[in-house]
């Protein structure tokens, strides 16, 4: 298997179990496929393919320069990729925007601007469409109806700037799920939450997903927090993706692979750790538990690329 191509661990599996199967027949909503992307003379992303169906949690894992900003944009319609494309229902995306929902990384809000949570809600409806709302009655219905399956029904009156962040992000959810899209898609949902909200964020996607039938793609540094609910992970390092089923990617042979050298996969009280080290064999490595903190200082930011001198990653 060549590291240039997108490592799809799918053509390992052998006799699917009942649950795979299942997963297999549904619809599938995403298909990324060859995707390459180049900015400032350097490639961020390279021949990245795969894809998600409805009602699976995908989680889009990688370090700090791994491409997962970009390749969420590429998604997103938001970046023009140099190579390959986007499928949405099996549709060009361009032709199928609204069916996305998108929840951002960052949201900054004034604590005193006039927004209360169902107010912004209700940008989800008619946001982008001048002049068009629902019948009152039934934009009302609609808007609580969305608060409450993501369990902010008494936030409704609530300024959003003076909310939580675990609150913040519930709403947010639901401004993105009420038009209904067939693709969730959370940029570093959990980065700015404490770790009680964030496996409430986690187990309120798990259940829209079983229950709406929404494909799921979110964005970590960490996949612990998402291994109960995931049901496929896209693993990027150095702009290239190695995806399938979790237990088929995470193991240190797939991932070596992607890394271009040796990379240990441990397993510590419960949580996984992906230690890459320097150089095959040098034995010059680090790892942390819970975080990649310990990423030596020249490790490029989010989205330049991999500087190919030997800087140490910890995913975990």
């Amino acid at each position: 298997m060549k590291v240039s191509e997108t490592m799809t661990v799918d053509a390992l599996e052998t006799a699917p179990t009942d649950a795979g199967a299942g997963a297999r027949a549904r619809a599938e909503v995403l298909s990324v496929e060859g995707v390459s992307v180049h900015l400032g003379g350097r490639q961020i992303l390279q021949d990245v393919g795969f894809q998600i169906r409805a009602g699976e949690f995908t989680g889009l894992i990688g370090s700090n320069g791994a491409g997962k900003t970009t390749l969420m944009r590429v998604i997103l319609g938001l970046q023009a990729p140099a190579q390959g494309r986007v499928l949405i229902g099996g549709e060009p995306r361009s032709r199928r925007a609204a069916k996305i929902g998108y929840v951002p990384q960052k949201f900054m809000l004034d604590p005193d601007a006039p927004l209360r949570a169902r107010d912004l809600v209700a940008l989800g409806i008619d946001g982008q469409r001048l002049g068009f709302a629902l019948p009152s009655r039934r934009r009302s219905e609609l808007i609580d109806s969305m608060l409450a399956a993501v369990g902010a029904g008494h936030l409704a009156e609530k300024r959003v700037g003076r909310l939580s962040g675990g609150e913040q992000q519930r709403v947010l959810i639901a401004h993105a799920l009420v038009s209904r899209p067939e693709l969730l898609a959370l940029d570093e949902p959990l980065a700015n939450l404490d770790l009680s909200s964030g496996h409430e964020v986690v187990a309120l996607l798990a259940r829209i997903a079983r229950e709406q039938q929404v494909a799921i793609l979110l964005s970590a540094h960490e996949m612990n927090p998402l291994l109960p609910v995931m049901d496929r992970i896209v693993y990027l390092a150095g702009g290239r993706a190695a995806s399938g089923p979790t237990g088929e990617v995470v193991r240190a042979d797939v991932l070596s692979r992607l890394y271009g050298h040796h990379v240990d996969v441990l397993n510590v009280h419960g949580r996984v750790l992906v230690v890459a080290g320097s150089e095959p064999g040098s034995g010059h490595g680090e790892w942390a538990v819970g975080s990649d903190e310990a990423l030596t200082a020249d490790q490029p930011g989010e989205d330049r690329g991999d500087s190919g001198d030997g800087s140490v990653e910890v995913i975990s």
